[in-house]
């Protein structure tokens, strides 16, 4: 199936996940961009190996030879505490499978469909998750450092997880394709670790940053209308550009939101 990746068309799964998910708030898109995508399939919503299977494949594996589980569909699998250092799940369905605790240290989870996945505690740290959609996933004390984070993860929970020097950045060098960037509308980020993060032209609107380290992260241009940054960290942070409409910032702290635009629209407390 073909992956769109345009923003908008991003924003739009989370618009549709309403009419096939309860989970998820009802929200119908106008544009029809969605028509094509029927979540409903066996694709999305069963496994077509078992986590016994998984683990055979695991034992198989030779010294340096890396999982390849591209493209399966592994929905509401457990897969809890599996070693999946570097594995291919490039385009995979993980839809509420549960990761909690798995070793994901580099796998490769570029266009991965992994709505409200279970990833607690997992270590996904130099990661790649390229046009993930990851909606309303968990990744509360996950280990992200470092990883490529240019996807949808609209409604996520992040609360105490590290995303030090991760990659939220759009993807400037692809514009033809959409600009890929981290959609994180309405996550919990809740005391996260993004110190040195690069969340630059971000989709940070409505997020929970209270007491986040946001100290030297690049926040420049992003959108952080509505978000709550009350008690976050914010020494060195860029935040150039960026738009703070209705988000909540400490009165104290409105001098490292200069160079923001809207800072007369931003909330002080």
């Amino acid at each position: 199936m073909p992956f769109t990746r345009s923003r908008w068309a991003i924003r739009l799964v989370a618009f549709a996940l309403g009419a096939v998910a309860p989970a998820f708030p009802a929200r119908i898109s106008a544009q029809g961009m969605m028509s094509g995508v029927d979540l409903n399939t066996p694709a999305f919503t069963q496994a077509e190996l078992s986590r016994a299977d998984i683990e055979g494949l695991i034992a198989k594996l030779k010294p340096g030879q890396k999982l390849d589980l591209a493209g399966k569909s592994l929905n509401a699998l457990d897969l809890s505490k599996l070693d999946l250092q570097g594995a291919d799940l490039r385009g995979a369905r993980l839809n509420h499978a549960n990761l909690s605790g798995a070793d994901l240290r580099g796998a490769v989870l570029d266009d991965v469909w992994a709505l409200g996945a279970d990833l607690s505690g997992a270590d996904l740290s130099g990661a790649r998750l390229f046009g993930a959609q990851m909606l309303h996933a968990r990744f509360d004390r996950a280990d992200l450092s470092g990883a490529r984070l240019a996807g949808d993860f609209t409604g996520a929970h992040f609360a105490g997880a590290k995303l030090a020097g991760a990659d939220g950045s759009a993807d400037m060098k692809n514009q033809s394709m959409g600009l890929m960037h981290a959609v994180m509308r309405s996550a919990d980020l809740r005391g996260a670790d993004l110190a040195r993060a690069d969340f630059s032209r971000a989709d940070l609107e409505f997020a929970q940053l209270n007491d986040a380290d946001l100290s030297r992260a690049d926040l420049s241009h992003a959108d952080v209308a509505g978000a709550d940054l009350r008690g976050a960290r914010l020494e060195g942070a860029n935040l150039d550009g960026a738009d703070v409409a209705s988000a909540h910032i400490d009165a104290a702290a409105a001098k490292n939101f200069s160079r923001a635009i809207n800072l007369d629209r931003a909330l002080k407390d």
